[in-house]
């Protein structure tokens, strides 16, 4: 059955509702495919991490670690999973997750809802042995009184089952967190962060996951405190509180967009990142990437590695390995010989 069928019969469902049943195909029904694996152009080391393809799974799509392997399956060079909080929280009241379908967009208000630390380390260390790079990205509980707390829990309980951690202050639909965005209160969460994971005794990379809605002050600090704490990378960028022109009916809705219509934004978040950052720390570029075009794009302006979900509502199971495709003939065509020849190559420094 091709995806153009199954889209139309999910698309006759609510959004949530259908998420969930994506999730459930991919936990009960075989996956056809393999982890990819290294070697090749689209191969690349980033923070220490070999990563067989540069197109990964973006926070949001598996909250609570239920199917990594499957989409490493499905062609994704990497997965992440989360946001997962200490607690279990059901998160906001639905309806939360609306199809912009004119748009080719998203709008959500999830608000962190997952089951919590102690159910997904269960899940992911049953895992641990069959490899693949998996991050895990944590959050805060909404009802925390001591949010740099809630992530120094993550880091601890996580740190020894991560390929990476990442660290999400950029979520707009939880009262309060992008204020950590804040120079001296990132300064202090990330030292946190960073302290936990080390008590462990295991060190993976630490990544920073940034809003698209910040200015040009913002950027510069960010940038600073990313190269002075030696992150192992930025990811530029979560859901955007703006509203660029939408057709849909469900334009007016609060949260995060995402989508197509992020993708200019994001685009030029990454060109700000990679030059605040002088190309001193790598870039993960996230946000309205559908095709090989728009990844490729991404890696040009500084991208090493990049991220969807969105897209795959719309486009399919396949997308990981038809972007993979498309990037190795761009690549190609352009004269490189591997993906990291190409990074930045629209942005020189």
């Amino acid at each position: 059955m091709t995806y153009a069928l199954i889209r139309k019969a999910l698309f006759r469902l609510d959004a949530e509702t259908a998420h969930g049943m994506a999730l459930a195909a991919l936990k009960y029904l075989p996956i056809a495919g393999a982890p990819v694996g290294p070697g090749g152009p689209l191969t690349s080391t980033v923070a220490g991490l070999t990563f067989p393809t540069p197109v990964g799974m973006a926070a949001g799509f598996d909250k609570d670690g239920e199917v990594p392997d499957a989409l490493l399956g499905l062609g994704f060079g990497f997965a992440e999973v989360g946001s997962i909080t200490p607690l279990p929280q059901s998160g906001n009241p639905k309806p939360r997750l609306f199809r912009l379908e004119e748009d080719r967009a998203v709008i959500n208000r999830m608000g962190f809802n997952n089951g919590g630390a102690d159910e997904a380390e269960k899940r992911l260390r049953a895992r641990l042995t069959r490899g693949g790079i998996v991050g895990i990205n944590i959050g805060a509980n909404k009802d925390a009184t001591d949010r740099i707390a809630d992530y120094a829990y993550g880091a601890r309980v996580f740190a020894p089952l991560a390929s990476y951690l990442a660290v999400n202050v950029s979520s707009p639909n939880t009262p309060g967190l992008r204020a950590l965005q804040d120079e001296s209160a990132l300064t202090e969460l990330l030292d946190g962060v960073m302290a936990a994971r080390d008590e462990t005794g295991h060190r993976p990379p630490v990544f920073l996951k940034v809003a698209p809605d910040l200015e040009p002050a913002d950027i510069e600090a960010i940038a600073r405190i990313a190269i002075s704490r030696r992150l192992g990378a930025l990811i530029v960028s979560n859901t955007t509180i703006s509203r660029p022109p939408l057709q849909s009916r469900h334009a007016g809705e609060t949260g995060g967009l995402s989508g197509a219509p992020l993708r200019d934004l994001a685009q030029q978040r990454m060109v700000d990142f990679r030059r605040a950052t002088g190309g001193q720390i790598p870039l993960i570029g996230v946000g309205g990437i559908a095709n090989a075009e728009d990844a490729y794009a991404r890696i040009r302006a500084g991208a090493s590695l990049v991220q969807l979900y969105s897209a795959m509502v719309y486009e399919g199971h396949a997308i990981a390995e038809k972007i993979g495709a498309g990037l190795v003939r761009l690549l190609a065509r352009d004269g490189f010989a591997n993906v990291a020849d190409a990074v930045g190559a629209d942005v020189p420094l």
